[in-house]
């Protein structure tokens, strides 16, 4: 039994949930908290990773399950990574060391239909960039002409002094913001009138993404070189990750393709025949035999009629169909004709009744009513055990 919750609270997954799907939550969640997005969620960004980086690991996550976070710190497992390596990590932008000799990777998360994983897609994406300034070659004004910021003396940070109450100051250090850090600057007379000092200017790219036949949810497409440019710094990477969209007939599962067909009982014990409009358009026909009976819930399968093997786009995976059974509603064959509809179906099972057996009625269940009870009994129960129980309908 897991003795805490917090980390897959913070992920929003089961504690059973399986390590595909504890990667797929964290990957949505750092998309959307990272600082470059959100920068007011810094800190809902370092527990999701802390939570990642604990539930992503086979022996920690033993550890966190029995002991909790508690277990965690005193085994010695918690590394101390930072937050962006994790995320680094993740989308295979390496780590620290790397974001010191490269720019920052640019990760897109995509939104593409299950259609375009099928037949193959190519998407365009324009994303604004920083570019090396074409005016000044990345160099900021004339060259020649930097001087040291007096602002801060060529430290580019500037010391400032806080009153926080009486008697009481804070001492901080910020960024000087009339150098944005440098410790030197351009005059404004000799400062480049293309990109204001900056040495980059933003300009629009736009990429042709391609989505091969095969390609699988949270699988990247890397653009390498393609992130902001920065002088001295080799660009980083533009990172597309692909998110499937809910399909309305279709569920993926790896290279299969499951959907759910109603067919009514007739046709589960008589047969049918019936069409499946694919994913690229074409019509299949599948059909039963009469006396071949369907069950609820039963599975059939037709082979090579699933999704594409990346990049072996002529092998496929099968397309699955779970048959729901539709019975037909109360009173719908008048009660005279009873006994010849029976007459055709396997007989009943006979029943041995003595007299010290008690008949009671079946009667209907208020679905509304049980769920209230269930919430209920949750907050309520006490030594003498649950209170009320299951409501009835009132025939």
């Amino acid at each position: 039994m897991v003795r805490e919750t917090g980390y897959y609270d913070l992920l929003g997954v089961s504690p059973t949930a399986s390590s595909d799907e504890i990667k797929k939550a964290y990957r949505k969640l750092a998309l959307k908290y990272h600082p470059d997005k959100n920068p007011n969620e810094g800190e809902k960004f370092k527990l999701i990773s802390q939570a990642y980086e604990v539930l992503s690991d086979a022996k920690k996550r033993d550890l966190y399950d029995h002991g909790g976070e508690q277990a965690i710190k005193e085994g010695g497992m918690s590394s101390g990574s930072s937050p962006m390596d994790i995320f680094d990590m993740f989308f295979g932008g390496g780590g620290r060391m790397q974001r010191e000799r490269r720019g920052k990777n640019v990760v897109h998360q995509l939104g593409v239909t299950l259609e375009e994983m099928y037949n193959g897609s190519t998407r365009k994406l324009g994303l604004q960039k920083n570019v090396i300034c074409e005016k000044c070659d990345g160099y900021g004004g004339k060259k020649g002409t930097l001087e040291k910021c007096s602002s801060c003396k060529g430290r580019g940070m500037q010391v400032k002094v806080q009153q926080i109450g009486p008697g009481m100051i804070q001492q901080f250090q910020t960024t000087c913001p009339d150098c944005q850090g440098q410790g030197e600057k351009f005059s404004a007379k000799d400062r480049c009138k293309n990109c204001n000092g900056l040495k980059v200017e933003r300009k629009k790219k736009i990429l042709d993404v391609h989505i091969d036949k095969g390609m699988k949810d949270g699988q990247k497409i890397t653009f390498h070189g393609e992130g902001d440019q920065e002088p001295g710094l080799e660009p980083g990477d533009v990172i597309i990750v692909l998110d499937q969209k809910d399909h309305p007939v279709f569920q993926r599962q790896e290279n299969n393709l499951i959907m759910k067909m109603n067919i009514r009982l007739v046709e589960a014990l008589c047969g049918f025949r019936k069409t499946i409009q694919t994913l690229d358009n074409r019509m299949l026909i599948i059909s039963t035999q009469p006396g071949e009976v369907i069950k609820h819930n039963d599975f059939k399968c037709i082979q090579n009629e699933g999704m594409p093997l990346y990049r072996q786009p002529f092998e496929r995976g099968d397309l699955i169909i779970q048959f729901q059974v539709e019975f037909p509603e109360k009173g719908w064959l008048p009660e005279h004709l009873m006994y010849q509809l029976e007459r055709l179906l396997p007989p009943r099972d006979d029943v041995m009744i003595t007299d010290d057996m008690e008949e009671v009625d079946l009667c209907e269940v208020e679905v509304g009513s049980q769920q209230r009870h269930y919430s209920r009994e949750a907050y309520e129960e006490d030594e003498e055990g649950p209170r009320g129980g299951v409501q009835c309908q009132t025939q």
